[in-house]
């Protein structure tokens, strides 16, 4: 099958821009088009760009399918405009075994609208006090390591995953978090936690753990990813950490940008998520290191909840937002603000992604999977619950005026999603 994709606005940083020809699921030629096609997409006003990658997402499967599950998350993800996703280990199992993985990998192959790349756990069972087996999860597809959900609190530990793991380049992915600093916080420590009476999370949390983990990396070696950062502090202290030369990437999430801690004033459980929302000065240091290459990636954390576990008291209600649906437009925000190009949005959503990651994709060439994005960064509407097809309706999104909207997602030359409002 050939399809021609026309007279859009190709974003593609690392490769020519132009027509897209797409033969049999592969990128046939870019620039150049000729002979008879089975369907031509006329993308004219509208973005066209290499898949979108979110390195950091929760499938909920397997153990946890009443939230989420690979059919319903990666559907999610192409409405949004992901080809590929990398989805977390807290699981039931745990992603901390060989089976666990050619589980994950064989169902979003059979069932799903994206790439799933399983991230698996640093510790056994994620409790920190044993290595998995990494170089055997490695072998059979695991991306990454994470024990996202909790951190790795032993130094000990963390220095042994890094340093074991240097030997087959394996990428350590932290979850900034001093649990006892925590204590039973449930939003950020500030003027607005005691106006609202909830008990604070200090920025210190994230920070903390973020200065010994990259401490940690400079001094025993590996390479370290800080997941989700939130604060002012967390952006200077990897923005020091690479003027350094150690080897630390990292990311950060829509909602700590487009939204702040002033929106639990309502006391929507939708907000509720770890890290927490933060001040508006920490979203303005977050776009500062966004512009200028200290944060690498723009994640979504996508964390579907049942709305049972959502609707309840705020002080017991689970962390977590469904996001993977909303992290397009929100971010295309930082391109009309003036903050990122639309070229180096992409390389923050695509580019940088598949390469930390060490997978396919960031890019439309010739040869390659036709995995890609097309977008009408026009687009004006509001955002509704019943809009949301993940499993999980828990946004704090729901009822803003959004621009910019996914219009079709193409996973190997399919059409995976396609608008059809």
């Amino acid at each position: 099958m050939r399809i021609l994709i026309k007279n859009g606005t190709v974003v593609n940083p690392l490769g020519k821009k132009g027509d897209i020809s797409i033969k049999d699921g592969v990128i046939e030629s870019v620039g150049a088009a000729s002979g008879e096609y089975d369907r031509v997409i006329d993308a004219e006003g509208k973005l066209v760009t290499p898949g979108l990658i979110d390195m950091h997402v929760h499938l909920r499967d397997p153990g946890f399918e009443y939230k989420e599950d690979i059919v319903s998350g990666t559907a999610a993800a192409a409405k949004g405009g992901f080809t590929a996703v990398a989805c977390m280990p807290n699981t039931e199992p745990i992603i901390d075994n060989e089976p666990t993985v050619a589980y994950i990998i064989n169902k979003a192959k059979t069932k799903g609208s994206c790439k799933v790349y399983p991230i698996a756990s640093i510790t056994k069972a994620e409790k920190g006090e044993e290595l998995s087996e990494m170089g055997l999860l490695k072998a059979v597809g695991a991306v990454a390591f994470s024990d996202d959900g909790v951190p790795v609190s032993s130094s000990r530990i963390m220095r042994m995953a890094l340093e074991y793991g240097a030997g087959f380049d394996a990428l350590m992915i932290s979850h900034c978090e001093d649990k006892d600093l925590a204590g039973d916080g449930v939003m950020n420590e500030g003027e607005n936690s005691t106006a609202f009476g909830l008990k604070g999370i200090s920025r210190a949390v994230e920070e903390i753990m973020a200065a010994r983990d990259i401490i940690l990396c400079e001094t025993f070696g590996g390479r370290l990813h800080l997941a989700h950062i939130s604060t002012k502090g967390t952006a200077e202290l990897v923005r020091q950490a690479k003027k350094r030369g150690v080897n630390v990437t990292c990311e950060t999430c829509p909602h700590y940008f487009a939204a702040d801690d002033s929106m639990v004033a309502a006391y929507d459980t939708a907000t509720k998520v770890n890290p927490p929302l933060r001040t508006k000065e920490d979203g303005e240091a977050i776009k500062a290191a966004l512009k200028d290459g200290t944060i690498d990636c723009i994640v979504t954390d996508h964390a579907p909840h049942h709305q049972d576990e959502k609707n309840v008291e705020y002080d017991i209600a689970l962390n977590g937002i469904s996001g993977i649906e909303t992290s397009v437009p929100l971010s295309l925000g930082l391109v009309r603000d003036g903050v990122l190009t639309i070229d180096e949005l992409i390389t923050k959503m695509s580019v940088n992604p598949a390469r930390i990651l060490g997978v396919e994709g960031g890019v439309i060439a010739e040869g390659k999977p036709a995995d890609i994005t097309i977008i009408d960064p026009e687009a004006k509407y509001v955002f509704k619950k019943e809009d949301i097809i993940s499993k999980g309706k828990n946004s704090p999104f729901i009822g803003r005026e959004m621009q910019g909207r996914v219009v079709m997602t193409l996973l190997d030359g399919e059409v995976s999603y396609e608008y059809e409002g």
